[in-house]
């Protein structure tokens, strides 16, 4: 019978030959396993790149994963003792691991005969100590039981006895997750089959909590099984249609069919920076007027309003363009044509005020207002006097123009409390609908009443919001006829309550147009985003568990580069995605990327990922970066990632205290997404037939 020294002492495969903090060097026994080792209970693979070796200590054992395998030339075999020593001098091969550490596997306190991996080494080996071979038990227990609720199976650990690798959904969407991997590899497999599974795992828990009592019965069996889950995906490339169709999703496309309904982000869900983005509005002289416009037309005004309206509307405007040109500093009043735009501005000011000052007298509305007006002229007067040298102006100064700022603001306070007309609470950026189709006429009266240069400005802004509303492709999404709600798409977008319309949503973005795409991503993120933290704000700080994937993400979150043409709405778009990525987390929003291209990601957005699933990476700019979000210890182990077959990926972050390599789990192909490569050969040989009818699909274009 052996005792347990015996089967520890059968387990030892070498000696601790150097050690740092980064990595130990092993030397391995001569008569230590070359391929296949037979005394570790069942034939098993060592040495393997990516295996695991066990080095005692008084804790446990320090857990190392192996980086690298070697031979050294060595005058003598080592051998225990010190026979034959000197009696041979030809070269005798002696073979090296290099091993990285990860841990210590200490013995559970709950269970004499189970195991707990800890992540972190507070005693690290010494030169000479032995180094084992896991047990399968030990083995087992480095993979499956390193960490607690993981309750999800992704797949096996090929290197580890195909152990059980499994996640806990806390972890790796309340701290978002990222999935890369090249065209092929695998990864959008990976992204729904984590979903799918999540879910799957979340419903077989409900129903069990429901039959032991735990949770209340209600509705039918059918409603009862379901789970309050919310995934948003956004899918620019039309993979996902049919992937979660057996467990309730919602599916929205450009262009529906059966099983989809028509997207629909009604121009009025945006605000005041999409739209300005979207029209490629200036700073200087347009944004104030869009701004402006945008609040009347949600507050319902109109051009043709009573005087005390007029006077709000016009000054309200000129308060904001003077407030945006002060908000710049001396980049806005001072250089040209910064002073002369800000010249022309005081100019319209004064104009105005004279003109509704001869009204005001002439109505004999309010003796207030007229002394509101003549003041707020006599200063602008003053201060044009002052800086005017024929037709050009000096540099403005920031007191001078805040002096006036505040005058606007003190008239229009008394014309706001003498009229008694209350403030709406509505601004720029509220989700208050309004017909679309009116807003050029609304913005260009506008911009005509503003006077000045700001009509011929604002002409090039009314060309972009007509040029959309005459597309039918953006009239689809933007201008539907059948107006909704603001609650209803809440409902429809992200989920009505305890998720009665399925806990999946699609939104294909395969055919909106270029112009639109990212104008809709961030309009979508934004709402999702400002939904879930409101939800906490008036539910006493408990957040509403939602998780936002983005399939391809480098298309819609490109690094910031110097010199950059991306258009102002692709700049948009990665800003509200960079401000899920910091501040999510923190009202239970998680984000989960996929991209074959990880060097083209903002790494504002990446360094905020703290789960990994990486699968197959070819390009050496996108290694690079990779191996750079990983701790400096284990960038070494990302050596192998070319190498990965299709399906396998290598897990690592907070959802994984140590680095697995994991066969994932397979898909049936009915629940894959359609991302599958190509099938030229057996279109070309005929052994599948597809049919060409250009007119159809040049009608379809057309329309």
């Amino acid at each position: 019978m052996t005792t347990p020294i015996e089967g520890l002492s059968s387990l030892v495969v070498g000696t601790v030959e150097s050690v740092s903090p980064r990595e130990f060097k092993v030397i391995l026994d001569a008569d230590a396993p070359q391929s296949t080792a037979m005394n570790a209970g069942i034939p098993r693979g060592f040495p393997r790149i990516n295996g695991y070796i066990l080095i005692p200590n008084e804790q446990g054992a320090v857990v190392g994963l192996i980086s690298w395998i070697g031979i050294e030339r060595s005058l003598y075999p080592k051998r225990t003792g010190l026979k034959d020593f000197g009696l041979i001098d030809l070269p005798f091969p002696t073979r090296k691991l290099s091993v990285v550490p990860l841990g210590t596997l200490c013995r559970s306190n709950e269970n004499i005969e189970s195991y707990e991996l800890r992540r972190g080494i507070s005693i690290f080996p010494s030169v000479g100590d032995k180094v084992c071979m896991p047990t399968i038990r030990q083995l087992r227990s480095i993979v499956e039981a390193s960490g607690n609720n993981k309750r999800v199976v992704i797949g096996k650990a090929p290197l580890a006895e195909n152990a059980l690798v499994s996640i806990d959904p806390d972890k790796i969407f309340g701290r978002h997750l990222a999935i890369l991997g090249n065209t092929g590899s695998g990864k959008s497999c990976s992204v729904a089959g984590i979903i799918r599974w999540s879910l799957e795992e979340a419903k077989k828990d409900r129903k069990e909590s429901m039959e032991l009592g735990i949770l209340p019965v209600s509705g039918t069996d059918q409603q009862s099984e379901d789970v309050n889950a919310r995934f948003i995906i956004l899918d620019p490339n039309g993979e996902y249609s049919n992937t979660f169709s057996d467990i309730g999703s919602r599916v929205f496309k450009v262009q529906p069919d059966v099983i989809s309904e028509q997207l629909k982000v009604p121009a009025w869900l945006w605000n005041s920076h999409e739209w300005g983005a979207f029209s490629r509005a200036s700073s200087q002289v347009q944004r104030p007027i869009l701004s402006q416009a945008l609040k009347g037309i949600r507050e319902g005004l109109s051009i043709s309003d009573p005087i005390e309206r007029r006077l709000i509307r016009v000054f309200k405007g000129r308060f904001l363009q003077l407030g945006s040109i002060i908000g710049q500093g001396p980049a806005g009043y001072s250089g040209f044509p910064a002073r002369q735009n800000c010249g022309l501005l005081l100019e319209n000011i004064f104009k105005e005020s004279e003109h509704y000052f001869l009204m005001v007298s002439t109505l004999g509305v309010s003796s207030t207002w007229e002394t509101g007006l003549n003041t707020l002229k006599g200063k602008c007067r003053e201060v044009i006097d002052n800086h005017k040298r024929k037709e050009y102006f000096n540099d403005f100064s920031e007191p001078v123009l805040t002096h006036i700022h505040q005058e606007i603001s003190s008239f229009l306070s008394v014309v706001q409390t003498e009229a008694s007309i209350p403030d709406s609470g509505v601004d720029a950026d509220s989700p208050v609908s309004f017909n679309i189709g009116d807003f050029p006429e609304y913005l260009e009266a506008l911009a005509a009443e503003a006077g000045g240069g700001a009509a011929t400005n604002i002409q090039y802004l009314i060309m972009r919001i007509r040029t959309m509303l005459g597309d039918r492709r953006f009239n689809q999404v933007v201008a539907p006829e059948n107006d909704l709600t603001f609650e209803e798409w809440l409902e429809s977008y992200i989920g009505k309550d305890q998720a009665q319309n399925g806990p999946v949503a699609v939104i294909d973005l395969s055919l909106v147009p270029s112009d639109l795409l990212h104008v809709i991503a961030a309009v979508i993120s934004r709402i999702v985003f400002e939904a879930v933290q409101r939800y906490k704000k008036l539910n006493e700080g408990k957040e509403l568990p939602t998780v936002l994937v983005l399939e391809e993400a480098h298309t819609f979150i490109k690094r910031d580069i110097a010199d950059d043409q991306s258009s102002s709405a692709s700049i948009e778009c990665r800003k509200i995605f960079e401000k899920i990525a910091r501040e999510g987390r923190k009202f239970g929003l998680g984000l989960v990327l996929s991209s074959q291209r990880p060097s083209d990601l903002s790494p504002t957005v990446l360094s905020q990922c703290n789960t990994f699933l990486l699968h197959r990476i070819v390009n050496d700019r996108d290694q690079e970066l990779v191996s750079k979000l990983v701790p400096d210890n284990l960038g070494g182990l990302l050596s192998e990632l070319p190498s990965l077959p299709a399906g396998e990926a290598i897990i690592m972050g907070w959802a994984s205290p140590i680095p697995v390599l994991v066969k994932m789990k397979e898909l049936p192909l009915e629940k894959r997404p359609e991302s599958s490569d190509p099938d030229y050969w057996n279109v070309w040989v005929g052994l599948e037939e597809r049919k060409l009818d250009w007119p159809t699909i040049a009608d379809d274009w057309r329309q």
